[in-house]
């Protein structure tokens, strides 16, 4: 008997919602993410600059239509995913403590920015607004706490970039608003193109409405020929003759926070590098230096209070013939300890003093002490709080007018722009790296200089205990560098200048502006959406 066996239908099994791709509640918050680490991938020492575009696409596509509450909480995800990274090197030896907890608060400030710029995305012009938003976001964390902290303000990530010439119309503000502006411009632009219209059942797609195509446009095109009309405004001409620059580095014992308990070795190796400078100039293997720069913290040994260091700083400078700055720290008797720069003329000893005027806090003063004791016991190695000076740095060193920022101060406008104002034809930045290692951290200073170079049109020196030291011209062009952690002096040529900017000429009106167009958005926002709750009360009514 023979049984024949027919088909039997089985139904496929049915498809389990989100298999094999991100469930959609989570790409928003995916690409808050993202974008925050593209803005970070675009900072040095990495040369991707344009990263920050497509960074500012993303997050305008994360935050437009969004809710104001939703746009605090995905902003904060984008401040998390950039700082993070950024900012790792804050733990390089005190632990992930502080750096979590720094990274974490500065991200409120981005989170601030996203809400603003979800309140203000269902605008005419939105790109405009948000990129204003931004701005005022970073104007913000430049001011509070503490001092603020402008580390991270997107201008610092173009010292390579297109935009770059812009940082000399208007500094970091205009700078940075035009590398926002031009990455919401270039996602709304997108935006258009994709837009359809399918009416009825008719499935060519119409015509994408021009106004909002032009505009969307513009706000990628006009930052793109403001930076091309700006150039001329970026020059390396010597106005007033050149000066023969040294920047020697000395170099540290050992990384870490423990460098200070070896200042005597750091103290030496500076001397005796400028020795071995001097000896090579009498060679003639090296031109005369018109005047030479020591780091930040060069001499942790108060000069005044001890005659060997007095006399070992002397020797050095009489050596090299050549008036010198040297980086000390000053403990007076009574007080708080004072992070000096000392003008050192040979012949004469010191002749001229800069205490650095926003000193660091959590590193060269605690505040808060007790409370943050709490958390961290690192807080103790500052056994005694750094003072703040009053007065604008610009030594004359023979005939030559220099502009003193001391490392920290590097970040903010105002430190550099004032001694631009009273005078300064070149700009040193001395600073002391070795606490933060073989970090990103030098790096991302080294490009805050050169963005105060073009911001100024000013050369820019930048001697360092431990690396990397540099000499930058006005154009942000690196024309000299040392390696980390490697006993080096940079002998340069640099042209000098005496004229203003835009930027150093207008000080912060246009960042003053910018913020006046955020908050200008914001109110045309609430209005709307005031109007807005009162029409849906009155149709319900």
């Amino acid at each position: 008997m023979s049984t024949t066996m027919t088909p039997v239908d089985v139904p496929e099994p049915a498809p389990v919602p989100g298999r094999g791709r991100v469930p959609r509640r989570l790409l928003r918050p995916g690409a808050a993410v993202l974008s925050g680490l593209l803005l970070f991938l675009s900072f040095p020492p990495r040369p991707l600059w344009w990263l920050a575009l497509p960074a500012f696409g993303l997050l305008g596509w994360t935050l437009r239509g969004r809710r104001p509450r939703a746009g605090f909480g995905l902003g904060y995800l984008t401040g998390l995913g950039f700082l993070l990274p950024l900012l790792v090197w804050t733990g390089e030896e005190v632990g992930p403590g502080p750096w979590l907890a720094l990274a974490g608060v500065e991200a409120l400030f981005v989170a601030a920015a996203g809400l603003g710029i979800a309140a203000v995305s269902r605008l005419p012009l939105w790109p405009v607004f948000a990129a204003a938003v931004w701005i005022l976001g970073e104007a913000a964390r430049a001011r509070v706490p503490f001092g603020g902290f402008p580390w991270g303000k997107i201008a610092f990530g173009q010292a390579d970039g297109f935009f770059l010439p812009l940082a000399a119309v208007g500094g970091t503000p205009v700078l940075g608003f035009a590398v926002a502006l031009c990455g919401f411009g270039l996602y709304e632009v997108v935006r258009q193109v994709l837009k359809r219209r399918r009416p009825g059942t008719d499935e060519t797609p119409a015509p994408v409405a021009r106004g909002p195509l032009v505009a969307a446009a513009l706000a990628v095109l006009v930052p793109v020929t403001g930076a091309l009309a700006a150039l001329p405004l970026v020059d390396d001409s010597a106005e007033d003759g050149t000066a023969t620059v040294a920047a020697v580095q000395g170099n540290v014992p050992r990384l870490g926070l423990d460098f200070n308990s070896q200042r005597r070795a750091v103290l030496d190796n500076h001397a005796n590098r400028t020795k071995e400078l001097a000896a090579e100039v009498k060679a003639g293997r090296e031109p005369q230096p018109d005047l030479v720069l020591w780091p930040e913290n060069s001499s942790d040994i108060d000069p005044y209070a001890n005659p060997d260091a007095y006399e070992v700083i002397d020797q050095a400078v009489r050596a090299i013939g050549a008036p010198t700055v040297i980086g000390a720290v000053i403990a007076p008797e009574t007080g708080k300890l004072r992070n000096t720069l000392i003008q050192w003329n040979p012949g004469r000893g010191p002749v001229a003093e800069y205490d650095k005027r926003h000193v660091q806090p959590f590193g060269e003063y605690i505040p808060m002490r007790s409370f943050v004791r709490l958390f961290n016991s690192n807080v103790d190695r500052v056994r005694r709080d750094f003072g703040a000076g009053t007065k604008v740095g610009v030594f004359d060193l023979a005939g030559t007018k220099v502009g003193l920022a001391t490392c920290y101060e590097a970040a903010f406008d105002w430190a550099v722009r004032d001694t631009v104002t009273h005078g300064a034809q070149i700009i040193s930045v001395p600073s002391n790296n070795a606490t933060f290692g073989r970090s990103e951290m030098t790096y991302q200073q080294l490009a805050m200089s050169r963005v105060r170079a073009v911001e100024h049109s000013r050369s820019v020196v930048v001697p360092v205990t431990s690396g990397v030291s540099a000499v930058i011209r006005p154009d942000g062009e690196i024309v000299a560098q040392t390696k980390l952690f490697t006993p080096d002096v940079l002998v340069e040529k640099v042209p000098l200048r005496s004229s203003l900017t835009p930027a150093t000429r207008m000080g912060t009106l246009p960042e003053a502006l910018l913020v006046a167009l955020a908050v200008a958005g914001l109110g045309w926002s609430a209005a709307r959406s005031v109007r807005a709750r009162r029409g849906r009360t009155g149709a319900a009514a």
